[in-house]
């Protein structure tokens, strides 16, 4: 696949996760996915100009930029800030351009996800409350103070963001949402700045009694070892080291809190990795938790009485969270798709059979797992020589 048909790829699978986020009303969430959308259009643009679908790629852009303000009421330039150097004096230089360029990158509306809503996960769930629940409600019990950084680390779609969100919910906190890809993108303004001015907000909130949570996906391209840094890279992984610091300084306590999410660990530099105190693996689903998961999923399909969850959970071995999901739906559209292909859907009476054992069976037959064996070792290794609950 060249580069190009990557980059379209990218953008188009951007685009249909912020449609769904959308529809869902996660207002936050799929604002990240247009900007990751209108990041790879803006790629294809630059380097390819004389590509013939690039007025077609703009014109996409800044129909993402519209829905974005929409949603989030701040103005989002889309063309790509050339390199300049910085006049900016400390914090003085306020403009609207870097204000937006700010605002854009985080996401502060306060999720709605509660507990049960973490399906498994109670290892997990237990040190996340150790470390950020228990002591907004009883600070007085920790003399020595709480962990204010924490890492999540383990496979892909196995809950990381659904669990920073809960335990958002839990505390009623001040959540901001930002993913590292973004943070480090040329043309989304001066990246440096952006993470003070972050946590200056995240700050003033506490100071107001607050209790603020930051959540920063994709940790890895941030804090990870990089070989080919630029100086712009180095000086915003300093900022952030700063800023860290700053949050963990003894004899503060404010409840303000760092939540990093990462596929890749193995990838993250040691200077980041001791400044997350709480380091927590989030696993693939024992089998409980898939039959749980399957319970959840289902609730709303019409099923078969053939249908066996317990079965269906010891079959779906090394799935994960989202990959359980995926074969529930999948199985309801098959069979939509068969029920208009016979022409039953032109007769408003009409419904669909119920799922059966067997379309379950036949999606599991033809989907894999999402995580593979040799990296499920790497997650084992890693935790065994950096895990801290």
């Amino acid at each position: 696949m060249s580069a190009s048909q990557e980059l379209e790829k990218n953008a188009t699978t951007h685009a249909l996760e912020a449609v769904r986020l959308d529809k869902q009303g996660s207002k936050g969430m799929a604002i990240t996915m247009y900007q990751k959308a209108i990041e790879s259009l803006l790629q294809l643009s630059q380097l390819y100009p004389e590509y013939g679908l690039n007025k077609v790629y703009i014109q996409r852009a800044i129909a993402y930029q519209e829905r974005i303000k929409a949603l989030q009421g701040a103005v989002m330039r889309i063309e790509p800030r050339p390199a300049e150097s910085s006049n900016c004096e400390g914090n003085g230089a306020n403009t609207e351009g870097s204000k937006s360029s700010y605002e854009e990158l985080i996401m502060s509306d306060k999720p709605k996800v509660k507990w049960e809503e973490v399906v498994g996960l109670d290892p997990a769930k237990k040190a996340v409350k150790e470390a950020i629940v228990y002591p907004v409600e009883r600070p007085d019990l920790f003399p020595l103070g709480w962990p204010r950084g924490i890492l999540l680390f383990g496979p892909p779609g196995c809950g990381k963001t659904l669990l920073a969100a809960a335990v958002a919910t839990e505390i009623n906190a001040t959540f901001f949402s930002i993913d590292a890809a973004s943070i480090m993108s040329k043309w989304l303004g001066e990246a440096e700045q952006n993470v003070a001015k972050l946590f200056g907000s995240v700050r003033k909130s506490a100071v107001e009694g607050k209790p603020s949570i930051v959540f920063i996906d994709e940790l890895d391209s941030l804090m990870g070892q990089h070989s080919n840094e630029v100086g712009g890279e180095i000086r915003v992984r300093n900022q952030f080291l700063k800023e860290m610091d700053g949050i963990v300084d003894k004899g503060k306590n404010l409840h303000v809190y760092v939540i990093g999410a990462t596929n890749k660990p193995w990838d993250l530099d040691w200077g980041f990795i001791r400044r997350f105190q709480k380091r927590i693996l989030v696993p693939l689903p024992d089998h409980h938790t898939r039959l749980m998961m399957f319970k959840l999923y289902t609730t709303s399909l019409q099923l078969s009485g053939d249908v066996d969850l317990h079965e269906l959970a010891r079959i779906s071995e090394g799935f994960s969270g989202s990959d359980i999901r995926d074969v529930c739906q999948s199985a309801q559209l098959k069979l939509i798709g068969e029920f208009f292909e016979t022409g039953q859907a032109s007769d408003k009476q009409a419904k669909p059979r119920l799922l059966t054992m067997d379309d379950f069976r036949q999606i599991l037959e033809e989907r894999k797992p999402s995580v593979s064996l040799d990296m499920l070792s790497l997650y084992t290794r890693w935790s065994e020589a950096f895990k801290a609950l």
